[in-house]
This record gives structure tokens, sequence and C-alpha cells, in this order.
């Protein structure tokens, strides 16, 4: 399916490459519905859990602070539409803050972002930017994990009878937030929506020769309808790949038969071959976790 390299080849096909990483894109960052609507969440809903009281609705709708600062402009869109009962975002300082306070003081420069938690400036940049508010921001969470433990706690203390979510989180990130909400919640209807789709295509179609920096090549790539706040792509790669490593179900991995941090999730061949693929061409671009922002 993909082209790999021999010790002797300093070649790499653009086209492969944009496959390959199209391919771990599409499988990270799933959208359960095609539009953010009244109208396909109740569909949604109706198909997943029997009919009680109002199914027009999600009880909550959470933007997860990992994202880039498009979300806040989808989590807009979801108020706008009535797709749920209640809005939440959580997050508060990981391995992506910095990058979001960058974006988002550059964005929106009568914020101050500097020291302040992902949240916080989401629901600065959403009043900003829309007039609007979410109901409850946590602000403590450092990673995925606490991410969901500390939702699951707002949520037992606002909306003890929560049964329906819309996750919200960054397209790299998406399939494990969700897996992670069914180790701690099996019984919780999760709705997934990436805050964004987009994929990379090569500048020209061409070979490209390349020597000592085989992740040079990744220069030679751009993205398609490219959403604010978007990640450069050397470090979208490096998010990806690192995604493939955690969402395994071995010792490696973040499954039960590995950290247990997330439930079973069944990776395709195409996105193991994909991740394959990158590492013969690129090196080993995996994201190591940061030891700052584990769970205590």
């Amino acid at each position: 399916m993909y082209y790999t390299e021999t010790e002797d080849t300093t070649a790499v096909r653009l086209g492969e490459l944009t496959q390959a990483i199209n391919t771990i894109s599409e499988f990270c960052g799933p959208r359960d519905v095609s539009a953010l609507t009244q109208t396909a969440v109740s569909t949604q809903l109706a198909t997943l859990v029997a009919p009680t009281g109002n199914a027009d609705q999600a009880d909550v709708m959470v933007l997860f602070g990992g994202s880039i600062l498009h979300g806040v402009d989808v989590l807009a869109q979801g108020i706008r539409n009535d797709v749920a009962k209640h809005y939440a975002i959580v997050g508060g300082a990981g391995h992506t803050t910095q990058t979001l306070r960058d974006v988002a003081g550059r964005a929106f420069p009568n914020i101050s972002t500097d020291g302040k938690p992902e949240a916080q400036i989401f629901a600065e940049c959403l009043r900003e930017r829309h007039g609007l508010s979410a109901d409850w921001l946590e602000t403590k969470s450092t990673n995925c994990g606490n991410n969901i433990t500390n939702l699951l706690d707002l949520l037992r203390d606002h909306l003890p009878d929560c049964r329906s979510l819309i996750l919200c989180q960054d397209a790299t990130m998406q399939r494990r937030m969700t897996a992670g909400l069914r180790k701690f919640a099996p019984d919780m209807t999760t709705i997934d929506f990436a805050a964004y789709r987009t994929r990379v295509t090569p500048i020209e179609n061409e070979t490209i020769q390349f020597g000592n920096d085989p992740v040079a090549i990744l220069d030679h790539l751009v993205y398609v309808d490219e959403p604010e706040g978007m990640w450069s792509i050397e470090r979208y790669v490096s998010l990806l790949m690192g995604e493939v490593s955690r969402l395994s179900d071995d010792e490696h991995g973040y499954g039960p038969r590995g950290k247990g941090f997330i439930t079973h999730v069944d990776i395709p061949d195409a996105v193991r071959q994909a991740s394959a693929f990158i590492n013969a061409a690129l090196g080993d671009m995996t994201r190591a976790a940061e030891p700052a922002f584990a769970s205590a």
C-alpha cells in the first residue's frame, strides 16, 4: 500500500506521505454527525438511546481545552443551534496550553492570556467574539485523563442526572477523549464532534529529495481549508503519531493491557500501516508524554 524506504533510499513520494497523514487524521478525529445542528444531534441520539423526555438535545456539550482556537467557534455554533441543554469548557494547563495562550493572545489583543487556564481563555474568547457564555468551567485538569474525571466531578455537582454528552476536542485527540470517558462512565451516551476537519496536500506534485533532515519534507505540505490556530504540520504529525501509540491496547499503550487509562480501541490495519510508513519515512515523530502534566 505504501512505499517504504530501504537503507540506500533518500526519497519519499509526497502523495503517499499525504495519504498516510490523512488516514490517521480521519481516524483520530471522528465526527458522529455531519453538522452541529439540533436535527442532526436528535437524529443521532435516537439511534443511540431509547428516547425519553426531550431527545432533541444532548444534556451537555463540552469543549476541551486541548483544542486549537477554532474550537471556540464550534462551541458557539453549538450554542446558537441549541444542540445541548448546557455547555461546559474543560481545561487547565497542559502540553498544548502555551500554544493556545500565544494564538489567542494574537487573535484577541484585548484579552490577557498570560498564565490563564485553557477553559478561561476559551470562555473569554467566546464572550469577546460571539457574545456567548458557557454554563460551567473546569480549570484544574492537566491531561486527557483528568479532563474526563474532572468533567464527571463537575457534572455530579451540577447535573447529576446527565446522560448524554457532545464531546468536542482537538481532532488529534478526539477518539482518545471518548475512549477515556467510556472507561469512567460507560453508560454515558456520547456524540463525537471533533473541533475541525482538515487534510494535508502537497504544495507541488513532485518527488522530494532530502538529506540529513527527513522531517523537512513536511515543509512541502499545506492544509486544505486550514482552521484558525492550526498546529504547524510538523507538530500536527507528531500529535497524530502520539495518538496511534496511546490508543494501542498493548503494554506500551493506554488501553486495558497497557496503562489502563482508556477502554479498548480497535485500530484499523490501514491506520497502523500509515503510522509505520511515516516512521519509516521520517523517523520516530511520536509525541512523548510530559511528566509535568501527569495526573497526581
